[in-house]
């Protein structure tokens, strides 16, 4: 089955997304009427593999238009899809768009009620799903969906705009639709392990994406923002970093378990041997979000070579342990309460799973087949406004190891800092929204030092 992170493997590069740059509508797709035709808005391993999951689905959806602003990446993800899904992919030449403003063009290929899929860099994620708006389109976002609070707010007011619309949105928070972890919230939430009180999560590996990035990565003759968008886990302003990007899953879903949203944190990270890297990221952070009721999430993050790797989350209450998630998004071996606070399989009171051999739907399929069944079926969908705090509450985290301050929750979604105002405006010939100084270096945060910026 072709995931997310299975299409990455079919792609030479590997993650390398890209960044391109009313009246209310009738219902369009009734139960079994037309097809839904898909269009996508940035061709890197995420794109092709939303795709790829979209078209897994019943119907089946049809890709009739990609559009990015490398057009190697648009072509390696046009022959793979081909490749696995030969009926659903009809993108001839003139359906495939480059440059900045190639999201109208394939948008434009579109009818009313057909679904965009927008799997850019988050810099562009507000710019994008104001145009599927006003073309009246359904659409599928990948997270996180903002990076900065700014850009957070106007997320939340579009997304107000198409409720208003009648326009389903879901967002890339697929741990939210994974049937084993909603099973797990249930008994959490109806007192299986008591009051929580402690939560835990981890997110530790090597590096990953294009989050470190040195001087020889740059390829001859190409502009400064295009090199930027080529390395956009490397900048803040483009992905959030690394962080953001990487973290935002762990974040969410330890709040979604909780069923609360922390109202401060304080926060410690480094950057370490890291030789001639220029990229603004951090090796390690350590987060601590607190909740209203005094509960605490710690949150652990590490990109390192030849340390522990961890990807988890545990949910402590008074009389016992959730397992969220145990080595993969995937439910895997986690989905589980144990008596106590240890996983001590002898004293495991719930599992979703019922035997060694049972598997739990794919949470990729999953938040697919919720959003389209949403689409034909005409049912209330949008996901953004969750969405968009998960993204601001990830990023408050970020911000407050960045600075080294304890911020608040009242304080961050205030914050005025936009990294990249204009990111509308861009095109081939512009410049990047981020400089570097004399020695090719870009600013890299300094806590205590900078208290009130990330840079």
């Amino acid at each position: 089955m072709m995931n997310r992170r299975k299409f990455l493997h079919t792609l030479e590069g590997g993650l390398a997304v890209t960044s391109l740059a009313g009246l209310a509508l009738p219902h369009v797709h009734a139960a079994g009427s037309d097809q839904i035709q898909l269009a996508l808005v940035g061709c890197g391993g995420r794109g092709g593999g939303a795709a790829a999951d979209a078209m897994m689905q019943s119907g089946p959806p049809k890709l009739v238009a990609m559009a990015d602003v490398f057009e190697h990446k648009l072509a390696g993800s046009h022959n793979a899809l081909v490749n696995k899904f030969t009926h659903q992919v009809d993108v001839p030449e003139e359906r495939r768009f480059l440059g900045f403003d190639s999201y109208k063009q394939a948008m434009d290929c579109l009818k009313p009620g057909d679904v965009v899929i927008l799997t850019t860099p988050p810099a562009f994620r507000w710019v994008h799903f104001k145009y599927a708006i006003e073309k009246g389109l359904n659409v599928f976002m990948e997270k996180p969906i903002c990076v900065d609070a700014p850009t957070g707010r106007r997320m939340i007011a579009l997304g107000e705009e198409a409720k208003k619309k009648n326009l389903k949105v879901g967002v890339g928070l697929m741990m939210r639709h994974c049937r084993g972890r909603r099973a797990l919230r249930e008994q959490i939430q109806r007192g299986a392990i008591g009051e929580v009180h402690t939560m835990r999560s981890y997110r530790m590996q090597g590096p990953g994406g294009s989050a470190f990035t040195d001087p020889s990565m740059r390829k001859e003759g190409m502009s400064e923002l295009m090199f930027q968008v080529s390395r956009f886990h490397s900048f803040l302003w483009l992905s959030g970093g690394l962080f953001s990007d990487f973290y935002i899953h762990h974040i969410d879903e330890a709040c979604w378990m909780k069923d609360a949203w922390p109202i401060k944190c304080h926060a410690v990270g480094a950057r370490h041997y890291r030789g001639e890297n220029i990229d603004q990221n951090f090796d390690n952070y350590q987060v601590e979000y607190i909740y209203e009721d005094g509960a605490r999430l710690f949150f652990y993050g590490r990109t390192m070579m030849g340390m522990k790797n961890e990807s988890s989350g545990f949910i402590h209450g008074t009389k016992g342990l959730a397992v969220a998630s145990l080595g993969s998004h995937h439910l895997a071996k986690a989905g589980r309460i144990y008596a106590g606070q240890n996983m001590d399989r002898s004293k495991e009171t719930w599992s979703f799973l019922k035997g060694p051999d049972e598997v739990a739907p794919s949470p990729y399929d999953m938040e697919w087949k919720d959003l389209l069944d949403a689409i034909r079926d005409d049912q209330p969908y949008n996901e953004v406004e969750r969405g968009a705090r998960a993204s601001m509450v990830t990023a408050m985290g970020r911000f407050a190891a960045h600075t080294g301050q304890e911020v608040t929750w009242e304080e961050y979604q205030n914050n005025p800092h936009e990294f990249a105002p204009g990111v509308d405006k861009l095109t081939l010939e512009s410049d990047a929204p981020l400089k570097a100084d004399e020695h090719g270096k870009y600013p890299v945060p300094e806590p205590g030092l900078k208290r009130d910026r990330e840079y």
